[in-house]
């Protein structure tokens, strides 16, 4: 063979030899096969929302916010100013507690276990409690509506350093039976105290009310249709003039004439009873025209 044909034979067999060692050994170099890692789609975590909701709930009002009163760890103090719909739920419980007075609330106050209490409180929850009803209070809410408690918990909501919404609101029910029964209570004691007198000159009475007495004579009418069972007392009675027999007749005429007054007020004649105390029993001092004028009288009130 020629040198010549050596020549190129050795020129073939170098390429055929880089060939083979370029597709074995760096062909896939630069190709990264896939794997299950990288074939993962990125998870997403949903970032949680933190709040406690603001929440006035009693016989009467509901109102919720997510938004809620704040306290920095450690401190029994507000902190100010708060949002607007925290506002607006204060001025909520504002017109609901002056619409409903005999109403209470509590205020219960938390802290958690590993804060530390420098108020003259028994805890930090009732300092964070008394704290809140103060702020109320600013807000022009009847102080005498709070009561306040204090509780101590293992945690709390919180956000960073911030403790979110550490008090609630517990609504007294209202017992409207009994507050209707003060009511009534109340009504009688104020005809009673100040009860209906009707005033006669010498042997003569007169019908002519003015409107202090008429509206005591309706009062009278209201109680009884409330309460079936009370009657009205009409007592009779009279100066010292004349003998005591006489003005005791005299006495249960006037009683008579004021009971037939009541009757054409609507009062039914079963629930009034008549007597005279004639001049036993003076209002006046009888030597004084004046007093005697004060001792001709009936007195009505409700037994």
């Amino acid at each position: 063979m020629s040198k010549k044909a050596l020549y190129l034979l050795g020129i073939a067999l170098t390429i055929i030899l880089g060939t083979f060692l370029y597709v074995k050994f760096c062909c896939n170099c630069n190709i990264e096969t896939p794997t299950a890692d990288t074939e993962k789609v990125p998870e997403v975590v949903a970032k949680e929302s933190i709040y406690v909701p603001f929440i006035l709930n009693g016989s009467g009002i509901d109102y919720r916010t997510n938004d809620n009163l704040k306290f920095l760890k450690n401190s029994n103090l507000l902190i100010l100013p708060v949002s607007d719909s925290i506002e607006i739920g204060i001025n909520n419980l504002k017109t609901f507690l002056a619409a409903n007075p005999k109403q209470k609330v509590t205020i219960t106050g938390y802290a958690t276990s590993d804060e530390t209490n420098t108020t003259k409180f028994e805890n930090l929850g009732l300092a964070r409690a008394n704290d809140v009803k103060s702020f109320f209070v600013s807000k022009g809410l009847p102080a005498a509506q709070f009561d306040i408690k204090g509780e101590i918990k293992n945690q709390w909501k919180m956000s960073l350093d911030t403790l979110l919404g550490p008090a609630e609101y517990f609504f007294e029910t209202i017992d409207t039976t009994n507050v209707a029964s003060d009511e009534w209570s109340l009504l009688k004691q104020k005809i009673n105290s100040d009860p209906l007198i009707l005033n006669f000159n010498t042997n003569k009475a007169s019908d002519k009310l003015s409107t202090e007495a008429k509206q005591k004579v309706a009062d009278i009418v209201k109680y009884l249709q409330h309460d079936k069972e009370a009657t009205v007392l009409v007592v009779g009675h009279t100066d010292d003039v004349g003998n005591r027999d006489s003005n005791i007749v005299l006495g249960q005429k006037r009683a008579e004439f004021s009971k037939n007054y009541l009757i054409q007020n609507g009062i039914e004649v079963s629930k009034i009873t008549a007597e005279s105390k004639g001049p036993d029993e003076p209002l006046g001092d009888n030597t004084t025209a004046e007093g005697k004028a004060k001792n001709r009288r009936t007195v009505i009130t409700i037994k």
